[in-house]
């Protein structure tokens, strides 16, 4: 009798298959679009679901979580919207893109004002404000440019936490627990290692694998290897 295969108990979603529901206890969010002013930082926070760690801020009765900028701390202070002194602005501040000088290195960034940030929160990673034009930002990360609408708000510096992965994990365990807390099953095995009943690619006695492109109409338990590839073979 044959196996489930890894794509089908994916999509079943079994206890392997999900992240823990106490993972996602902490929502990434801005305040609302009408405070501005001098905030505090409360609380720096490790969450497993993140790869940076958060930071809890608190301006006037409002309290919000964001990703936690490298350089800031416990107790230290930043500003929403402009600074009202001859300083434009430091690492850790929230500001309106329109406001933010060509060049500077930005996180977290609002897709649509007010709705929250959702570019770049990953540790270690930022874009560069570029050209702006009537009502837009162009936005560079890496070799890509986005345009965004200039009232968005984004967070100055980068997110904290880059380098995790630069340290060996040294033992199966880590790495277990690392897999566990985001939802991935490991560790798993070779497709064409396995028996002909458990997967497509199974009982090839080495590496004489079929066809890695899947039939377009194939069932879930057998539409694995490439999805509508662009193209297969060597590049020449």
């Amino acid at each position: 009798m044959g196996k489930t295969i890894v794509q089908q108990a994916r999509g079943r979603g079994g206890p392997a298959y999900r992240v823990r529901r106490r993972a996602f206890r902490f929502r990434i969010t801005y305040p609302p679009v009408n405070i501005d002013g001098k905030a505090v930082i409360k609380k720096l926070i490790n969450s497993p679901a993140h790869t940076s760690p958060l930071a809890e801020i608190k301006i006037n009765e409002h309290s919000f979580i964001v990703p936690a900028a490298e350089g800031i701390f416990e107790g230290g202070e930043i500003y929403i919207g402009n600074r009202p002194d001859a300083k434009k602005f430091e690492t850790g501040d929230i500001m309106r893109l329109k406001d933010i000088p060509q060049g500077t290195r930005i996180c977290n960034i609002e897709k649509v004002p007010g709705k929250g940030g959702v570019f770049l929160r990953t540790a270690g990673t930022f874009g560069t404000v570029t050209t702006k034009d009537p009502g837009v930002v162009e936005i560079l990360i890496k070799r890509r440019q986005i345009r965004l609408p200039e009232d968005a708000r984004a967070i100055i510096g980068v997110p904290a936490g880059d380098g995790r992965k630069l340290k060996p994990l040294v033992k199966a365990g880590k790495k277990h627990h690392m897999m566990k807390a985001i939802g991935r099953k490991w560790h798993y095995t070779s497709d064409i290692k396995v028996n002909a009943v458990d997967h497509p690619f199974g009982g090839g006695r080495g590496k004489r694998i079929k066809s890695k492109i899947a039939k377009r109409n194939a069932p879930a338990g057998a539409k694995v290897g490439h999805l509508r590839p662009k193209r297969t073979g060597r590049k020449k």
